[in-house]
């Protein structure tokens, strides 16, 4: 029988123990823990928008307007006017027929890949995937198979030995456009040609690149002018957007057809439309003059620690103990940078993640790297 003390024993010596830090203050570019102030690595929101008095002023209107809950499913009566608006809108912006949102990105992708294939079909997946779009690939039944990642030979050779062998089945290729843990871009005009030539459907996930690419801001797909050139655009809305939830955009027909099928869709009660009211204006934000000057703000700070193409940026110890130090390290120093291990990543990769965001002021950033810095060089250390 299970033990779960055991088991958090042998957490705890390997290093993967992990539990809940609750911050004293709302997760701004600093925030207090423990009593202390530190400036916030850690978070997702790379534009600063969760903390914008624009978005916090419409939320709160749509408290007033809509409630505080939406109180069914959207089958039943849990759909307002804002869950519509906002999926107009996400269609319009993702130059799709349509666009359907769920509760996190998470149950947007486990209500929505395994609709699009069964266990007739096959799911290709790069290796660096997120959890959501493995488990949802588990879930669906079909047949899986995995590339290395970005490894476009290889993907080319998986698409045409599967579609010799398989003429009319459905593959879904699955990957993201910004890579969550190492903050890299996939190259996706070559995935999209690949899929193109092969019959088969891509599912990019752009949880990470929304808000951050492109020129009105709505990821790389949009930065590419590749957007109706691909089946399924998912995202989510707890991110550079600010708020929470998740979404795909795609046909007209797919999306009535997840409205029907996806089960995390049917069987959850609808976000808050106050929710749904608020990222519709953030996206409008987000597509706007002042998205694209935070945008140039946020790749300002960036260049600041590294050249880089997104605001992930990780640095590598290897260690789990290792890791843990040097987080440690940066806390007392004043720096919130979370250490991030298996399952997370892969083991023996374990990693600081460093988060950038516009609201960052420049010399915070500059600081923090002469903190890293001094990490990977201990004989400058104060």
């Amino acid at each position: 029988m299970l033990q779960p003390e055991d088991v958090l024993r042998e957490l705890e010596a390997d290093g993967l123990l992990r539990g809940l830090r609750p911050l004293d203050s709302a997760a701004g570019a600093s925030v207090n823990r423990s009593g202390r102030e530190l400036w916030n690595f850690a978070s997702n929101d790379y534009l600063g928008l969760s903390g914008h008095e624009r978005i916090k002023d419409t939320f709160c209107e749509g408290i007033g307007r809509f409630g505080a809950g939406s109180t069914a499913s959207r089958l039943v009566c849990g759909t307002q006017p804002p869950h519509l608006l906002l999926e107009e809108t996400l269609a319009e912006k993702k130059r799709t027929e349509a666009a359907l949102t769920f509760s996190s990105g998470y149950a947007t992708a486990l209500g929505t890949i395994p609709v699009i294939a069964g266990k007739d079909d096959f799911i290709i997946l790069d290796k660096l995937s997120h959890a959501s779009l493995v488990d949802a690939s588990r879930l669906s039944g079909a047949t899986l198979r995995v590339f290395p990642h970005n490894d476009m030979g290889k993907l080319s050779r998986l698409l045409s030995s599967i579609r010799a062998k398989s003429p009319h089945a459905t593959i879904l290729v699955v990957t993201e456009s910004v890579f969550s843990m190492d903050g890299d871009l996939c190259p996706l005009r070559e995935i999209v040609d690949l899929t193109e030539a092969h019959g088969a459907l891509l599912f990019l996930d752009e949880a990470h690149a929304i808000g951050v690419l492109g020129n009105h801001g709505m990821g790389l797909a949009d930065e590419l002018d590749l957007q109706e050139r691909i089946a399924f655009q998912m995202g989510t809305l707890s991110k550079a957007v600010g708020l929470s939830g998740g979404y795909v955009a795609a046909s007209r027909a797919w999306i009535d057809l997840f409205i029907n099928r996806a089960r995390s869709f049917i069987f959850s009660t609808a976000p808050p439309p106050a929710v749904a009211h608020a990222a519709t204006a953030s996206l409008e934000l987000i597509d706007s003059p002042e998205g694209a000057a935070l945008r140039e703000r946020l790749f300002s700070n960036i260049r600041f620690l590294k050249d880089h193409p997104s605001p992930v940026i990780p640095h590598i110890f290897g260690g789990n103990h290792e890791t843990l130090d040097a987080a440690a390290s940066l806390e007392s120093s004043g720096f919130l940078v979370p250490a991030i291990r298996f399952p997370t990543v892969p083991r023996g990769t374990a990693r600081l993640r460093v988060s950038i965001s516009a609201s960052h002021p420049p010399a915070a950033v500059t600081a923090l790297a002469a903190a890293i810095s001094a990490l990977a060089n201990p004989a400058t250390r104060s």
